[in-house]
């Protein structure tokens, strides 16, 4: 092992999006239905144990359980079983070496873990990141009225936000990222929660105008705000989440010099590393990428960093639920990272001190920087 990949085995992470942990025991179909986006397996499709996140779960899981790697499905099923869900979390969790996770709170289909919780089980810390829609739905539900809104949902935030690292805007799953730069002001907001509130059933945001308030209240707090963009599930128009749609809305707020984080970004993540490179306030990651393309992981993590400067780059599982996708989503990224520097350093493109550097800063150092952990 060369010095280099010892020092990418230790490297220390933050985990700067990412989601709870399910601890109840989950039979197959469970599990599978977790392991990816999808809203379950297909019977057309047969297994997602035939898939990339399926075959990397068996190469590097089943040692943590105390089997060999690529043990049978069934055979690694029926252990994880015998030792329960906590006892996996633990031992996954702590295997990770993340010492800080970034925790999106917004989306809870069944009870998980809270960010303390969750960091617990590595011996790590957390924050939370706030789901700016979530607090939105909260307000309006409070019958404040569409002209009540603006003034109640800053305040709101603002408590919620207390100690929190920074907000998510999920503006891609409701409207797509085309959202305009301009700030909206209260009488346009007040026209837009009216529209709202006069439909039927449940309150759930999807107007523009009320995204791009929203995005704006988490600036003016100073906080970095995260979006979700790329790869999601079926409920995401995936056409619509380009990150290049931000681009009118990434110049309207660069002069704040608050840090906008784009997520995840498969298949857009060359254009992601674009976007860093050309706004000083604009963060990348291929987080969730990382271990829903398992084996050809390193191969997009090089694509974002044909453009992307090393100090805009940051690591993220957007790990939910199962502890297998955590693991996953270091031990994937470790590879891919080390195997791409480890390259340049063999072909003196940089210095094995410089592939040092850049490791500790895409593991650890920027987020630590962007979102002020220290």
């Amino acid at each position: 092992m060369s010095a280099l990949d010892r020092d990418l085995a230790d490297l220390p992470l933050v985990d700067h999006h990412c989601h709870g942990l399910v601890r109840r025991d989950l039979d197959r179909s469970e599990f599978e239905s977790m392991l990816t986006e999808a809203a379950g397996p297909s019977a057309l499709a047969g297994s997602l144990f035939d898939s990339q996140v399926g075959l990397a779960v068996r190469r590097w899981c089943p040692p943590l359980l105390d089997l060999p790697a690529h043990a049978p499905v069934e055979e690694y099923l029926a252990r994880r079983a015998e030792l329960g869900a906590d006892e996996v979390g633990r031992r996954m969790l702590a295997a990770t070496g993340t010492g800080t996770f970034l925790v999106d709170t917004g989306f809870l289909p069944e009870p998980i873990t809270s960010p303390d919780e969750l960091a617990a089980f590595a011996g790590g810390r957390a924050r939370e990141v706030v789901r700016l829609e979530s607090v939105a739905e909260e307000v309006l539900a409070e019958e404040v009225g569409a002209a009540g809104f603006a003034e109640r949902f800053r305040t709101r935030l603002a408590e919620r936000t207390a100690g929190a690292a920074g907000v998510k805007s999920i503006a891609a799953y409701r409207v797509g990222l085309a959202l305009d730069g301009a700030r909206p002001d209260d009488a346009e907001v007040a026209r837009a929660a009216d529209r709202l509130l006069r439909g039927d059933g449940p309150v759930r945001v999807a107007d523009p105008v009320l995204h791009r308030f929203l995005v704006w209240c988490g600036i003016d707090l100073g906080l970095p705000v995260q979006f979700h963009v790329g790869y999601g599930d079926a409920d995401v128009d995936l056409h619509r989440c380009d990150p290049l749609l931000l681009t009118d809305l990434l110049r309207a707020t660069e002069p704040a010099g608050v840090p906008v984080m784009l997520l995840h970004n498969y298949p857009f993540h060359r254009h992601a590393g674009y976007l860093a490179q050309v706004f000083g306030h604009v963060f990348v990651d291929v987080g969730l990428a990382t271990h829903a393309i398992g084996h050809r992981s390193g191969a997009v993590l090089r694509e974002l960093l044909e453009l992307a400067p090393f100090g805009k780059v940051l690591f993220s599982s957007d790990a939910f639920g199962l502890a297998e996708l955590y693991l996953l989503g270091t031990v994937l990224f470790r590879r891919a990272l080390g195997s791409h520097l480890a390259e340049g350093v063999a072909e003196d493109a940089w210095t094995a001190a410089d592939a040092a550097r850049v490791a500790a800063m895409i593991g650890a150092g920027n987020a630590e920087r962007a979102y002020r952990l220290g």
